[in-house]
């Protein structure tokens, strides 16, 4: 039993019809069931889709209301720690694409502890360690000796790293990890492959049934996504919610988050084949807050300061800040900002501190937070 059996029940094309056909008296019942409660994926349906426009802003104020009954004024921040970008997939949309000829660089134990101790001074206690997926490189034993090393130093450590099995993962977690991140990037099985074209990363079958794996793992909090730009994002963000509900149900013992990652400039380019404007990011991320009043909603610093400015009325819970997307990008005494461009997984549009963003998040009546998880809460450490 996984996540493909309900997965094999939808249809792209037929997914997409449907959500093309809602009408705006589909859209104002959606925001009653909203109002009401929580809504249906039909009624998902209807506020993904374009009769949903012109509905943003009473889509705004619920999803506001529903934020702040749920999340209180407290944004959670958190940092990316790259470890390498050593990859084995080909994936066109990928700074640390294999075809890509860029240096690549595995953090030591020393080069990992100055990471630590930079992020540290920056005031985070909550720290997402990312490479790229090479498990000959970076696999099990690179992240059992990571998790060791940075335990110490942080409350929390979550990881967005290439697929495991189950068994991993459950290794993982009494070492001290508290959450993964695991975007299928696109739902549409198709297209998929047209994106991965080499490496673990082209079983689509194996990544889309790791949420499954991390459920039974018993990981405490597990991210989905897709990766915006690739295809239609209402669909995918469709799928997104489906996928949410089949684990809300089937691992309620979990957490779950959502992020909404669209691409961005990198190494080797991939231009976008849907755009999704910032009013359309804004329309898929209230659709979620009203899908789920319990699921947190991520947004990184992909995405420009206007649009972050103003997140949290979206229904935005979660947010990375200062981030560097370079293995050593917040210690590397090479460069005086900090970043190697040559390294970097991609181009980041806010480059605030991490104190400009608390700043930001403090003047606007909210607090921000530093950690997500105290592994005491956790009876199984």
């Amino acid at each position: 039993m996984s996540f493909l059996k309900t997965l094999e029940r939808h249809r792209w094309d037929d997914v997409r019809a449907s959500i093309l056909s809602h009408t705006a008296a589909d859209v104002e019942r959606a925001l009653g069931q909203a109002a009401a409660g929580r809504c249906s994926l039909d009624a998902l349906q209807a506020l993904l889709s374009p009769a949903a426009t012109p509905y943003l802003e009473p889509m705004l104020r619920l999803a506001w209301q529903k934020t702040l009954q749920r999340f209180g004024r407290t944004v959670q921040l958190f940092a990316p720690l790259y470890v390498s970008n050593e990859c084995h997939n080909i994936c066109s949309y990928c700074g640390f694409s294999m075809e890509n000829k860029i240096p690549r660089k595995i953090l030591t134990d020393a080069e990992l502890l100055r990471e630590a101790g930079a992020l540290k001074k920056l005031n985070f206690d909550h720290v997402l360690v990312v490479s790229g997926e090479s498990a000959q490189k970076v696999g099990m034993p690179y992240f059992e000796h990571a998790l060791a090393l940075l335990r110490p130093h942080f409350a929390n450590i979550s990881l967005e790293v290439q697929p495991l099995d189950t068994a991993d993962y459950a290794k993982l977690r009494t070492l001290g990890l508290s959450a993964v991140l695991v975007y299928q990037e696109t739902y549409n099985r198709e297209d998929y492959h047209r994106y991965h074209l080499k490496g673990r990363k082209a079983d689509f079958d194996y990544r889309v049934e790791t949420p499954d794996r991390l459920g039974e793992a018993g990981v405490h909090k597990i991210g989905l996504g897709a990766l915006y730009g690739l295809e239609d994002w209402r669909v995918d963000s469709f799928f997104v919610a489906l996928h949410l509900d089949y684990l809300e149900h089937t691992y309620w013992r979990s957490r779950y988050s959502i992020a909404f990652p669209r691409l961005r400039p990198h190494a080797g380019g991939l231009e976008p084949k849907v755009e999704m404007t910032d009013h359309d990011l804004a329309q898929a991320i209230c659709a979620f807050r009203l899908f789920s009043n319990e699921v947190e909603i991520s947004l990184t610093t992909r995405e420009a300061p206007r649009l972050r400015d103003h997140a949290m009325r979206l229904g935005v819970t979660t947010m990375s800040a200062g981030a560097k997307t370079n293995p050593g990008g917040y210690s590397n005494p090479g460069h005086p900002d900090g970043k190697d461009s040559s390294l970097e997984q991609f181009h980041m549009a806010d480059e605030r501190s991490p104190e400009a963003i608390a700043a930001m998040l403090r003047s606007q009546g909210y607090e921000p937070v530093w950690k997500d998880w105290d592994p005491c809460y956790d009876i199984a450490v």
